[in-house]
């Protein structure tokens, strides 16, 4: 009886996962992705959407993690799970920016909520710390 138990327990985790996706792709202007030859279209959160429409960020490649919405569409996961990956000379790096006078990280592009600078495109390994002044 106890395993049967134990197997109602991952039951929910299964259900839950089922329609996450990991797509990797290039990232084209239009909030799209073009995967092996397939254009998906991609939606998310407005944090998300900033990153998507970062310019400096089209032609690379890019990872998304959400969940396919059919055909052809994916919604990509709410900013705070960090599902923007770029692929920097082979390396996975996740999508942040950085404010060198604050030193500030955030995960979408615009102006320092401190000191009001645009905060600079950059890439980061999640397991390594940040800068310190």
């Amino acid at each position: 009886m106890r395993v049967r138990r134990r197997h109602l327990l991952l039951l929910p985790a299964l259900v839950w996962g089922a329609g996450q996706k990991s797509v990797r792709g290039k990232l084209i202007e239009g909030r799209k992705l073009v995967v092996a030859g397939q254009v998906v279209t991609l939606d998310g959160e407005e944090a998300v959407l900033k990153v998507l429409d970062d310019e400096r960020l089209w032609g690379s490649d890019f990872e998304v993690v959400g969940e396919d919405s059919g055909q052809g569409h994916l919604r990509i996961d709410g900013i705070h799970t960090k599902p923007l990956w770029i692929y920097v000379k082979g390396e996975r790096l996740g999508v942040s920016y950085w404010c060198e006078i604050c030193y500030i990280r955030t995960y979408s592009p615009g102006k320092c909520w401190c000191c009001q600078e645009e905060t600079k495109f950059d890439p980061k390994d999640p397991n390594t710390p940040d800068r310190k002044p």
